[in-house]
């Protein structure tokens, strides 16, 4: 392999990083700041029916967030428990994005 490949090949696997970040930091958001407390505080069913895509449609990004995000540690070569940590940073609803602007600045 190339020079050329192995950085062209990181800098893909960054803006996978970055695209599945930034979706999973807003489909955090969502879930933890308009799904719950509308299921939880509020009593309204229309409501309720109107946001219930949104721990679907989260379970899925999230899935595809902690792919890319152990694909990108490993071309990285990250230690494990960094690697751990960054795939727990997509739990917290800013934390995936506050790891994706320090992943991109170092790595792009």
């Amino acid at each position: 392999m190339s020079p050329d490949s192995s950085i062209s090949s990181m800098s893909g696997a960054v803006k996978r990083y970055r695209t599945m970040a930034i979706l999973a930091g807003i489909m955090s958001l969502l879930l933890w700041f308009v799904d719950l407390p509308v299921a939880y505080l509020f009593d309204n069913e229309s409501w309720k029916a109107k946001v219930t895509w949104i721990p679907f449609v989260h379970g899925w990004v999230y899935a595809l967030y902690v792919l890319t995000a152990l694909q990108f540690a490993s071309k990285a070569k990250w230690p494990i428990v960094k690697m751990l940590g960054l795939v727990l940073a997509g739990t917290l609803p800013v934390a995936s994005l506050i790891t994706e602007r320090k992943v991109v600045s170092q790595y792009s």
